[in-house]
């Protein structure tokens, strides 16, 4: 008779607990959904009681459940409820899916799509903008329906005539501060919108959406909940840092926490204006909610845009662009000011920032505040991306102690297009420095920044290990990651940029048992096994909430 049975085991795996003094076993007792005993099959055998679930592993892998440190968990669901652009390998395909989908529109109805990437088109659109397409193919194939298509990277949107059109936009519109409208040599928008100038068009899809009744958004936010946490969990991902969503939307998200309708914990930065701050930050800090599956304990903000839609924010100009530096898209005093909130507030400051520039301005920002708050210890402040950096500058996280919340699947999608925005000497110095960092004393946390990639981790731990492209060529191996660097990075500091690493990351006693289990072993197994490994088991909790059938 056995004194006190564990609910689930697991026996006869590899078991990589990510911790560094018992750095694997070959078993785990789960007991009232915590990790109950870590060990030998035999030492684990033990805790198998009559109505213990026992699942014999076969020498598959275990590990602690994926932590995704920043990535768009309701965007993801949203994705699956507009058009995917991200396979079109042309412009003309982008218009032939788009144009499909206007056969079945209302008229006036708004046709959105995400995914496309000048980059990558083959052959290039022609004619173009600085490698950009012009509206007209795509306006004549969608006369009566607003059109409005979100570059892969988020920091541009394309316009057709007819959204142009209900968005008030014309060759006499303003460029906004921090925005560029693309125009060709007569001055005509050609539909493209990037950074801040996206919200010219946004705003009128905005006002378009808002006419729905509450229940409606209310329906289409638990939609978007649902399908966002079943790929998550069908990728092995128990815990997920959602990068950035107003104070509306956390309301509904705490809605949903108190409804158990979080199947995956997100820890949720708050992502709104200055204005609203002020009035609501300091009542909205959440941690450990609803049984660890909400945490609100951080703000999300920008200080540049992105490499591909050359709005990262360069110390010197692009090389494939001369007169351009990239965006500085919300003002150096308002970042601070916000930073200074955030500080008083008890809430931890990430902020986005792509180039050198972005950066540097951002830790210059946060050596600020820091001088000015010095009994405030333990912050943990993030950049969020830290794609580019100038070699000065890469010393700098460590002596701060400010996270790289990085993504190393950035780095394989983008890596045909880095050189040529930055040059090689550039690019070696500075694009996607994971070795640099971590041999400077940084802490990288890892993930996808979905639905701009895919939010499998496999495949982002495949980019971390080998910087290897799709064509087989390595993007600057030096700064490739180890195997165990990759699974911390994916693990432990994921839960300790999210200051949950007493709770979760590593397969410890008393740890949420959180699990993954994947068919190959990402510590031993070659380069091409990798990509071939599948997520057999998705556990939280101590439950099965995803098998592979």
């Amino acid at each position: 008779m056995v004194k006190n049975p564990a609910d689930l085991v697991l026996i006869n795996g590899v078991v990589a607990t990510i911790e560094n003094d018992n750095a694997s076993a070959e078993a785990v007792a789960i007991k009232s959904g915590k990790i109950f005993a870590v060990g030998s099959t035999s030492e684990i055998e033990k805790f198998i009681g009559d109505s213990t679930r026992v699942i014999d592993l076969k020498g598959k892998f275990v590990m602690p459940g994926f932590n995704d440190s920043h990535a768009h968990f309701l965007g993801i669901g949203n994705s699956k409820m507009i058009l995917d652009l991200h396979q079109a390998k042309n412009w003309d395909e982008v218009i032939e899916i788009v144009a499909k989908a206007a056969e079945t529109a209302r008229p006036g109805e708004w046709i959105i799509g995400r995914g496309w990437h000048q980059e990558k088109f083959n052959p290039k659109p022609m004619p173009n903008v600085n490698g950009y397409p012009i509206h007209n193919e795509l306006s004549k194939a969608t006369p009566r329906n607003p059109v409005m298509l979100t570059h892969a990277s988020g920091h541009a949107v394309f316009a057709n005539a007819k959204a142009m059109q209900v968005a008030n936009v014309n060759r006499n519109t303003p460029d906004p501060t921090g925005g560029k409208i693309e125009r060709d040599s007569l001055g005509n928008p050609i539909g493209i919108f990037e950074e801040n100038a996206e919200n010219l068009i946004r705003k009128y899809y905005d006002e378009y959406l808002a006419k729905r009744t509450p229940q409606q958004i209310l329906d289409n936010y638990e939609k978007q909940v649902n399908l966002a946490s079943e790929d998550c969990l069908r990728k092995g991902i128990t815990s997920c840092a959602d990068a950035g969503e107003t104070f509306d939307v956390i309301d509904i998200l705490k809605k949903f926490a108190d409804e158990k309708k979080l199947a995956v914990r997100l820890n949720v930065m708050i992502g709104d204006s200055l204005v609203s701050m002020k009035k609501k930050l300091k009542d909205y800090l959440l941690i450990g909610y609803a049984d660890n599956h909400l945490n609100v304990r951080s703000v999300k903000q920008y200080i540049d845009g992105a490499l591909g839609s050359r709005g990262a924010w360069l110390l010197e100009p692009y090389s494939d662009l001369p007169d351009n530096y990239g965006s500085n898209v919300t003002p150096l005093n308002e970042l601070k000011e916000i930073s200074e909130l955030a500080i008083s507030s008890g809430f931890q400051m990430r902020i986005h920032a792509i180039g050198d520039r972005g950066n540097r301005e951002v830790l210059n920002i946060y050596e600020e505040i820091f001088k000015e708050h010095p009994g405030k210890k333990d912050l943990r402040w993030c950049i969020e991306h830290a794609q580019h950096l100038s070699a000065q500058d890469i010393p700098r996280f460590s002596q701060l102690g400010v996270i790289a919340a990085m993504q190393g699947v950035h780095c394989t999608s983008d890596a045909a297009f880095v050189p040529v925005r930055l040059g090689n000497d550039r690019a070696a110095e500075g694009a996607y420095v994971w070795k640099k960092l971590i041999n400077s004393g940084a802490t990288i946390c890892n993930g996808t920044d979905a639905p701009v990639e895919d939010v499998d981790p496999i495949k982002c731990f495949y980019s971390s290990v080998t910087r290897k492209s799709a064509d087989g060529k390595v993007f600057y191996g030096n700064q490739k990651m180890s195997r165990p660097e990759a699974l911390k990075s994916y693990t432990i500091n994921g839960a300790y940029a999210s200051f949950e690493e007493n709770v979760k990351g590593t397969i410890t006693v008393g740890k949420y048992a959180d699990l993954v289990v994947l068919s190959n072993d990402l510590l031993n197994c070659s380069d091409e096994e990798i990509l071939n490994t599948n997520v057999l088991y998705t556990i939280i909790d101590g439950k099965i909430v995803y098998e592979k059938k």
